[in-house]
């Protein structure tokens, strides 16, 4: 992965946004420390929430209190405040 500065960025940030397009990858740095990267998205980006809960339709249901029974008994009732 190759670094620039935040100044290099900066001034030639249409050519590192072209870069990114290909695929490469940066590490920003600010005074020599790297401090970002910059680098292309997975493939096929975000998911939706439609998607999401189809994904996730084949899962057990049952709420909050479900849930919260299950981490009880796994870890034991302790409460903050209760």
């Amino acid at each position: 992965m190759k670094a620039i500065s935040q100044r290099e960025l900066r001034n030639a940030s249409a050519a590192v946004m072209d870069a990114v397009e290909r695929g490469e990858a940066f590490q920003i740095t600010r005074h020599g420390t790297v401090v970002a990267e910059l680098r292309p998205v997975a493939p096929g980006g975000l998911v939706g929430s439609s998607e999401l809960k189809a994904a996730f339709a084949h899962l057990p249901g049952g709420g909050f209190d479900a849930l919260r029974a299950e981490a009880d008994a796994v870890f034991g009732e302790d409460r903050v405040g209760g």
